[in-house]
């Protein structure tokens, strides 16, 4: 590990610093983790907000001290970064698919099951929405959540019926960064026993 490798604020709970930590397992990327405590509230503390102003994880802090939010430029940078393997496609039809696909997972599938999280949870009242605002519960949406949910893994039933990977025939993010991200946050109710489950290959 180089004394200048960037290193990533993350916690071990959060599904998106999973994400990033999947990718990195998958590229052979080593980087200091630092912990943000996020049940001790320490994304909200001066020091952690100084780092990203949105008060959520992960960060990806460069040795410059360029602090990246948003898993989606965490990776694109990585990928320009530590080439190889590459994961994101090779050939411009290739990463405009995984980007594709990859949109389409976290809004239809992981924003579908956090929408039921955030606002069902008894620990994140206030807190219904990710970021430095709070927002109160709403829920009535966690019955649209659902139904979101169902209809997302018949969708993905479908897709991965027809492809080896969500983003077609070849090994990238989308078949183990993405894939993923509608299934941790569901781990997060498996005692939630109306919560629907995904049928199929898994």
């Amino acid at each position: 590990m180089s004394i200048n490798a960037p290193k990533l604020y993350q916690a071990n709970g959060s599904p998106n610093s999973r994400r990033v930590r999947i990718y990195l397992a998958e590229k052979g990327i080593s980087m200091p983790l630092v912990p943000v405590d996020l049940g001790a509230k320490e994304q909200f503390s001066e020091a952690y907000r100084a780092i990203n102003s949105r008060a959520v994880v992960p960060t990806l802090v460069l040795p410059d001290g360029t602090a990246i939010g948003e898993v989606p430029a965490i990776l694109s940078y990585l990928e320009w970064a530590y080439p190889e393997p590459p994961l994101l496609g090779t050939t411009p039809k290739q990463r405009a698919l995984v980007t594709m696909w990859e949109r389409r997972m976290e809004q239809e599938g992981f924003a579908s099951v956090m929408e039921a999280v955030r606002n069902g949870l008894a620990g994140l009242k206030s807190r219904a929405i990710a970021g430095p605002h709070e927002y109160e519960q709403i829920p009535a949406l966690i019955e649209r959540s659902k139904l979101r949910i169902a209809n997302f893994y018949a969708d993905l039933n479908v897709r991965l019926a027809q492809v080896p990977f969500v983003a077609g025939d070849l090994f990238t993010t989308d078949s183990r960064v993405n894939e993923s991200d509608p299934l941790h946050p569901c781990r997060l109710l498996r005692m939630r026993r109306e919560w629907p489950r995904r049928s199929g290959p898994s």
